[in-house]
């Protein structure tokens, strides 16, 4: 077991496109925008509230540390395989479209995948090739 596991049992990886060269500000509000959308993409609405599961992906990463380590991909494409195989993987994930209204000449564009939580080994199965943003 590695430092990292031992320090951090689950992370979170967000991918960015670097190819869309978005001001800081956007890139990180996109990428905010996925993390929150992953974590919630397991709750269900009970009562009027939003219950999140502390299953064994997020239970430990919500009580713990909020380890979450920042990728980048050239493409859409690229963006969207990432996705897919986190999706496949059975981990929380969301991919993020934005609106296109402040960036993109008003065009709807992805930006940004967040894989996980879940326990590292499985998420870096996934996004370990990838470079740090």
């Amino acid at each position: 077991m590695s430092n990292e596991e031992r320090s951090y049992p689950n992370k979170q990886v967000i991918v960015m496109r670097k190819d869309l060269n978005m001001r800081k500000g956007k890139m990180v509000a996109q990428g905010s925008h996925a993390s929150m959308a992953a974590v919630l993409s397991r709750g269900d609405e009970i009562g009027g509230a939003i219950c999140i599961p502390l299953d064994s992906d997020i239970g430990p990463w919500l009580q713990g540390r909020f380890a979450k380590v920042c990728v980048s991909v050239s493409s859409e494409a690229e963006l969207q395989a990432v996705f897919e195989k986190g999706r496949a993987s059975g981990l929380p994930c969301a991919i993020i479209k934005d609106s296109g209204f402040t960036e993109f000449h008003g065009v709807p564009t992805l930006t940004a995948a967040a894989i996980g939580p879940g326990p590292v080994e499985q998420v870096d199965a996934i996004t370990g090739h990838l470079p740090l943003l």
